[in-house]
């Protein structure tokens, strides 16, 4: 018997045997996924309680959040270890980027929970006068919006193209996808308590300064912008606290905070980044000193 022109020699009903299979394989690879991530989650959650070690030894041993080296050894090992299972180093460096910045913040809510462990020391030992002195010392730093009158007298010739080289070295190595996104986009920094402003714009081939109004612009004081170019803060961690600030085109902010949180500070020249890790060190422990 032959079969009508037009119609397939063997038709299949949504009931039939090749459907069954192809859902049932559809089934139970979907309770494997689910398996999956709630290993995952678990995972994530038990990292987090060795995150919680590793902060309460930094807070003891007085270190900072932020360890560049370290941040850097964890997303080389991830991509040696995506590679050999046939995961995408983009994945690979995503996921990593948001462990390492929940790790970030909760550091820093542990931090603004409570006071630091108690170290007692008698205040005659010579440890508590370095202290004391190094604390007078830091004082007689002027803090920077102090400097703001002088910085607005100084030429965009002087300071510009200094800003323009750093961040160009730095975007150098971020996935070219992203920086599709900015194409053409006018993005600005400005260093509120310095009174310096640059406006920047992605040609495709580098990283321009240019004089027009910023679509969407990052604001923020100068010691918060090194601790973020000395991998010391995270950009999520400074977002979260009011400490940086966005303002402009919504969706190409958002670009821009991904953006900063991925840029690979790490492949900046060692003096470069000696100064801005030593440069934050100093002014952040001044700006504590201030404050107290």
């Amino acid at each position: 018997m032959e079969t009508p022109r037009g119609l397939p020699p063997f038709p299949l009903s949504p009931t039939g045997p090749a459907q069954h299979i192809a859902s049932g394989t559809l089934v139970g690879a979907r309770h494997a996924i689910d398996h999956v991530d709630d290993a995952v989650v678990a995972l994530a959650g038990l990292r987090r309680r060795l995150v919680g070690a590793v902060h309460r030894s930094k807070r003891v041993a007085g270190l900072p959040v932020r360890d560049g080296e370290r941040e850097a050894g964890v997303l080389s090992r991830a991509r040696r270890v995506a590679a050999r299972v046939a995961v995408p180093g983009d994945t690979a460096d995503a996921l990593m980027h948001a462990l390492m910045s929940d790790a970030c913040r909760q550091q820093v809510q542990a931090g603004n929970a409570g006071p630091r462990p108690a170290v007692r020391i008698s205040m005659s030992t010579p440890v508590a006068s370095r202290s004391l002195s190094a604390a007078r010392l830091l004082r007689l730093l002027p803090p920077p919006r102090r400097l703001r009158p002088l910085l607005r007298r100084l030429p965009r010739v002087a300071h510009e193209p200094l800003a323009e080289r750093i961040l160009a070295r730095a975007v150098r190595r971020v996935d070219p996808v992203t920086l599709d996104l900015v194409r053409g986009r006018r993005l600005g920094i400005e260093l509120e308590d310095l009174g310096l402003a640059w406006v920047f714009a992605w040609s495709g081939e580098r990283l321009l300064a240019c004089h027009e109004p910023a679509e969407a612009t990052v604001r923020g004081s100068a010691t918060d912008l090194f601790l973020l170019a000395s991998r010391q803060e995270d950009a999520d961690t400074l977002f979260f606290q009011r400490r940086l600030v966005l303002t402009g085109d919504v969706e190409l902010g958002l670009t821009v905070r991904n953006l900063l949180d991925r840029l690979p500070w790490e492949d900046l020249p060692l003096g470069l980044r000696i100064v801005l890790h030593r440069g934050s060190h100093l002014l952040r422990a001044a700006r504590d000193a201030h404050r107290a």
